[in-house]
């Protein structure tokens, strides 16, 4: 099938689908005529980058896992147990993106805890005492 056609098929726009092929994650046929032509297996690997990418994966990342994926019927799983150390340093970071996320979002709590009760009920005071030149 031709690009548009699966782009439709796939839910995946035009532009990713080129992205996807000069990340060499996809490689369809091409034709004489240079389109590009896609295939079942197209349409599975597109669809494992896709499981990929939300599990927070990179495309340098996907592109060297893919390969090693096999797809059970929409599930993905690594092919070999030789993959895991790769998809256990993935999960480490993206464990170390939430806690540091977590912790930001702990800070701010403290801050808007410390808000002295009624400082809100007039929303111009905070602006003129942070004007240049306030008293």
């Amino acid at each position: 099938m031709r690009m548009g056609g699966f782009s439709r098929r796939t839910g995946v726009s035009q532009r990713l689908l080129r992205y996807y092929e000069e990340q060499g994650l996809l490689a369809p046929a091409r034709r004489p005529s240079g389109y590009r032509e896609y295939t079942e297996d197209d349409v599975v690997t597109v669809r494992g980058i896709r499981v990929l990418l939300a599990a927070g994966l990179n495309t340098a990342t996907i592109a060297e896992l893919l390969p090693c994926m096999i797809d059970d019927d929409g599930a993905l799983a690594p092919g070999c147990s030789g993959m895991l150390p790769d998809l256990t340093k993935e999960r480490d970071r993206i464990d170390e993106a939430v806690a540091g996320l977590l912790a930001a979002r702990a800070r701010l709590d403290e801050i808007i805890n410390a808000t002295v009760p009624g400082a809100l009920d007039d929303p111009d005071a905070c602006y003129a005492s942070a004007a240049p030149g306030a008293a």
